[in-house]
């Protein structure tokens, strides 16, 4: 019988491997750009094409390597940090040229350039699937010039499953936001198929924030600041103001490092208790100092997780922290009596006949002997028989969650939820009750409709046609209304614009992430026109992957969602009818788009039976 257990040729072995390192576009951007800021670079360049399918490019003005250096370090196991095992737990950089690039090398072609500031002439090497093709000395910028092309060309399966161009865009937009935030004093830049998407210049934390998110984020943040024994923290919170129900932007950073931390996020937010709406979350961009040896930064392939040695007693420092700082500036809600924001209140006197008089207190009375449970009670006498009902009035007072639209999870929700009942042919609307719903009589019973989400649906079936069929219709503004987004913002609504434009939007670029909104979709009155544009891309952002489809339907249900009318609102006889009978032209009345029941259905038997008692 013969053996069957082999070792696996390179080529092979290093493919497994990639596919633990290289996910996507985006995480070869992330292994470069970081072994850029680990050889010290103070300006880093990245350059893709086609969402870095056919180019992910990145230029630095770091160290460098040596002729040697530069072959060694696409070899497996290849690294200039670690020499004995304790080195694992004792790790300040992230990358320096070694770890990732067997694996970037297996699954692309890869061509590196590269030159020591002493030396006269640099390496310029070129390898495809883990085999050197090339190796020659040329002249060349100190520094190192990564080319890597055609991503996963020699494994069609994982090149596949890459998204659109627009989605891995985001994707790749997503990590360089990730590292520029933290790495403020190096200067960033980053293209996509020529044209320039980003430029940063070397900065404060403050300024980079702002220059990525935009100048209206520096107003909403509060100073964060702890120098403890267990962990050194700087950075910013946002104001309970800026407090958002998605698309909050909330940053870690652990000794240099991006990280995704749950448990800490949740200490920031219980500081915020009492402060913001329930389900809205605030911005953070904090940065945490630990001893290495005292965290695990190898429990993720990507590193975006981390284990902490303490984590009770660094959530506890998070929590005080944020609280100090939220009180130091006054952000707390609190009576401030500092005169000097007031003005002077003149002292009054009581002036009788020429004669300046003390004022005095003013006197209470009241009758000691009232009883209010007595029915003889003054109040009880002078009440009429109406007083019950200005009681039911202030009762079952509408949710203000209905003001929103849930999240929207897609069509295959919808095909699982259970229909409640078939809905009546024939059908009377009777009535509007507490100004969230309309009563109607149909041929099986009562029905409540929930007037909100029964406009939602029929909203969001309209804005889906007019996507389909690109015939939305603009209404102009007098005035160009100002939407300043963030660079993923920016790039997201680059990708929609067309989706937009059928819509009714008409859009134009003012650079810098900024953008002039000169017409909206007709029949949206009274509504924000840049929170409109703003709440539509975060959605979109959101999504790692929309097909047409998808996207149509979360652009559809975003508007649908700002435009239904309020919980609460009064209306007229004519309308209540004619939102009945347009919610039974849609192809789902019992559901809104994510899901929610619209429709409920009180069957004749069941009054029947009720009131046979």
């Amino acid at each position: 019988m013969q053996d069957i257990i082999h070792l696996l040729p390179d080529s092979v072995a290093n493919q497994i491997a990639a596919g633990e390192v290289v996910q996507r576009p985006s995480s070869v951007v992330k292994e470069l750009v970081e072994n850029a800021i680990d050889a010290g670079a103070t300006k880093v360049q990245v350059l893709v094409s086609d969402g870095g399918r056919t180019l992910i490019q990145v230029i630095d003005n770091g160290v460098g390597m040596s002729e040697t250096d530069a072959r060694l370090a696409f070899e497996r196991h290849a690294t200039s940090k670690i020499k004995r095992a304790e080195d694992l737990f004792a790790l300040n950089t992230m990358g320096f040229r070694g770890e990732a690039l067997a694996s970037i090398v297996a699954v692309a072609q890869v061509e590196l350039v590269t030159r020591r500031a002493d030396d006269e002439l640099g390496t310029r090497i070129v390898m495809s699937g883990s085999k050197l093709e090339s190796q020659e000395a040329v002249a060349a910028p100190a520094g190192s010039n990564f080319k890597v092309k055609n991503l996963f060309y020699n494994i069609p399966a994982r090149r596949k499953f890459l998204k659109s161009t627009q989605t891995e865009l985001n994707n790749i937009v997503t990590e360089y936001e990730r590292i520029a935030l933290i790495n403020h004093d190096v200067e960033f830049s980053l293209s996509h198929n020529g044209i320039e998407l980003s430029q940063l210049p070397a900065s404060s934390f403050r300024q980079r924030v702002v220059n990525i998110f935009g100048k209206k984020i520096n107003t909403q943040l509060v100073e964060v600041s702890v120098d403890s024994t267990l962990l050194k923290m700087k950075g910013f919170v946002g104001f309970p103001e800026s407090s958002r129900k998605k698309g909050a932007l909330q940053y870690f950073f652990v000794n240099g490092r991006y990280m995704r931390h749950p448990y800490f996020a949740k200490a920031v937010q219980e500081a915020y208790v009492n402060l913001v709406p329930q389900g809205e979350q605030v911005p953070f961009f904090l940065c945490l100092n630990v001893e290495p040896s005292r965290i695990d930064v190898n429990i993720h392939p990507t590193k975006t997780e981390i284990k902490f040695e303490d984590e009770s007693n660094i959530w506890k420092i998070i929590l005080a922290a944020v609280r100090e700082a939220l009180g130091r500036f006054n952000v707390a809600p609190a009576l401030d009596f500092n005169t000097d924001d007031f003005p002077e209140i003149p002292v009054m006197e009581q002036v009788a006949a020429g004669d300046n008089l003390p004022l005095s207190a003013p006197q209470v009375s009241y009758d000691p002997s009232y009883n209010p449970f007595k029915k003889n009670a003054p109040e009880y006498r002078k009440a009429d028989n109406s007083w019950w009902e200005k009681l039911y009035d202030t009762c079952d007072t509408p949710s203000q969650a209905d003001n929103t639209v849930s999240e929207f999870s897609g069509g295959d929700l919808l095909s699982s939820l259970p229909d409640i009942a078939p809905l009546a042919e024939e059908y009377l609307p009777l009535a509007q009750y507490k100004g969230q719903y309309i009563l109607v009589s149909g041929n099986e019973g009562l029905m409540l409709v929930h007037q909100r989400r029964a406009h939602t649906r029929i909203l969001f079936e309209k804005y889906r046609e007019q996507l389909f069929n690109k015939r939305g219709h603009s209404q102009g503004l007098l005035f160009p209304e100002r939407a300043d987004l963030s660079l993923n913002e920016s790039v997201a609504l680059e990708g929609i614009t067309e989706e937009l434009s059928s819509l009714g939007f008409d859009i134009s670029s003012l650079g810098g992430n900024s953008y002039a909104i000169n017409a909206v979709p007709a029949g949206i009155d009274g509504l924000d026109p840049v929170a409109l544009l703003v709440d539509i891309v975060r959605d979109v952002v959101e999504q790692t992957a929309m097909v047409k489809e998808r996207l149509y339907d979360r652009i559809a249900l975003s508007v649908a969602g700002r435009m239904a009318i309020a919980v609460g609102q009064v209306l007229s006889q004519e309308e209540i009818q004619t939102l009945v009978k347009e919610l039974f032209e849609t192809s789902m009345p019992q559901r809104t788009p994510d899901g929610l029941p619209v429709v409920h259905l009180l069957h004749d038997k069941e009054i029947v039976k009720f009131f046979s008692k």
